[in-house]
């Protein structure tokens, strides 16, 4: 066992268990005007529209100003005002968060006359004020739910650069419907691929439950998932227990745990689409812990001290053939993959502290790169970055940091306030999801992977090791 491990990994040797209830996720379907609708809750194809320009600012290297206005509701009943209302918001909190856009302030947009329909926008007023582009749409019932259409308007031409699309689905899935139509925004103008549509899991004690069972009392720790906003939180395990470690598969439809539920950790798969339990570890086969999916969702690695003390080990995702990655008498947990699945990251304390060391998948190839005080809890970026992000202790807490492996340049983003560790990387790697006790209990933060726009994410209860979905 390490010694004076920071928070995140002491948690490791806490009891829990965990079976996950299922938690269907809903759906929006988008297409072009005319195509064949969906059935209600279908993902439809996302196929290009017919018209699809790039805007461009006017000025030299500035990024294009979007206007967002209110939605149209096409009707005067609540349920289509509020999702008019509602979906207009949330775009635009999501475009703003991947800061490609500079968005014309919502004061100044409360100044503009608002459009009657989606044919009638005041270009001149929006040119007025310096916009690039205007993003424009309506909402309006339909048989199974709402109707949403939407295009994007350039300035430069008044013509349509992105649409018209339509998205289709609940009226209760009116924030879905504004971040499907963020994420498509971002392919279309940037070839980015957004993460509005991406969930966070993290562990939580916030409903203030007990261990059932136990001499000791101890609080519960159960799984959640949230949207990448915080919005949505919900309950997915509820067995009364502890639980920890929960990491997203690569297709976001399952979640990985690590669990007491047999005795000694073990660690689970929740198929959450499907409100299936699997059992990757078994009871004889020592403490279980921190799995982490391979790149292609057919593996996992993960700490076990079946040998003894804590190793890495690499195992299918039924747990068949597991392999042992790592052979020292220290202490090697917190794996976690490189993007191609050649290579896996994880923490050693075998030279005294704790510090990021690589192996290959196959076991060879070992070597350290972190030369820290103490160096914990890595995650590998996404590509096109090759980065490493670990908890680094700063003084009485820890920081996060990043390594840049081509260069070996080691950057901090956070500096001190409160103590932060657990990073984990956004589906783009443009951003991390980390724990803080900066707002005085452990909740989880977001930021961009410069270290700048740091949000709260949750606010209730003390909240541990996200994971961002893929």
């Amino acid at each position: 066992m390490m010694r004076t491990l920071p928070r995140t990994s002491r948690i490791l040797w806490s009891a829990l268990v965990a079976v996950v209830a299922c938690c269907l996720l809903a759906g929006v379907s988008a297409r072009e005007p005319g195509a064949a609708a969906q059935q209600p809750g279908a993902q439809a194809p996302q196929q290009p529209s017919d018209l699809s320009t790039t805007i461009s600012s006017d000025q030299s290297g500035a990024p294009p100003r979007f206007a967002i206005p209110d939605f149209i509701a096409l009707s005067n009943d609540p349920d289509t005002v509020d999702a008019a209302k509602t979906i207009s918001k949330v775009l635009w909190d999501d475009i703003e968060f991947e800061r490609e856009f500079a968005l014309i302030p919502r004061d100044i947009i409360a100044t503009i006359p608002p459009a009657t329909s989606i044919n009638d926008v005041p270009l001149d007023r929006w040119r007025e004020v310096n916009a690039d582009g205007v993003l424009v749409g309506t909402v309006q019932k339909s048989d199974n739910g709402i109707r949403v259409e939407m295009r994007l308007i350039s300035m430069r031409t008044r013509q349509t650069a992105f649409g018209p699309r339509v998205y289709t689905g609940a009226a209760t899935s009116k924030r879905l419907f504004a971040h499907s139509i963020s994420d498509d925004i971002h392919q279309q103008q940037r070839a980015l691929t957004g993460v509005a549509r991406s969930k966070l899991t993290f562990n939580s004690d916030r409903d203030g439950d007990r261990v059932d069972g136990t001499v000791e009392s101890r609080g519960v720790k159960e799984i959640y998932i949230a949207d990448y906003d915080g919005e949505n939180q919900r309950r997915v395990t509820t067995q009364r227990t502890l639980t920890m470690n929960s990491t997203w598969s690569p297709d976001a439809r399952s979640i990985a745990y690590a669990s007491y539920r047999r005795g000694t950790p073990q660690i689970f798969i929740s198929n959450i689409y499907q409100g299936t339990l699997d059992e990757v570890t078994k009871v004889g086969s020592g403490q279980n812990v921190l799995p982490v999916w391979s790149p292609d969702g057919k593996q996992i690695a993960f700490a076990s001290t079946r040998d003894g003390n804590f190793e890495i080990y690499v195992a299918n995702r039924d747990g068949s053939n597991p392999r042992r990655l790592t052979n020292h008498p220290g202490a090697d947990i917190t794996p976690t993959w490189s993007p191609s699945g050649t290579q896996i990251a994880f923490t050693s304390d075998r030279t005294g502290t704790p510090q990021i060391y690589l192996v290959g998948s196959d076991g060879l190839g070992l070597r350290q790169v972190t030369h820290e005080s103490y160096a914990d809890r890595v995650t590998w970026s996404p590509a096109p970055y090759n980065e490493l992000a670990f908890a680094s202790r700063t003084g009485p807490g820890f920081d996060i940091k990043i390594l840049e492996l081509a260069t070996g340049t080691v950057r901090q983003l956070t500096f001190g306030e409160g103590s932060n560790e657990s990073p984990a990387f956004s589906a783009n790697g443009r951003h991390i999801a980390f724990t803080s006790t900066r707002a005085g209990r452990t909740q989880i933060f977001t930021m961009a992977r410069d270290g700048k726009d740091v949000r709260q994410v949750t606010r209730v209860g003390s909240n541990y090791q996200p994971d961002w979905s893929r």
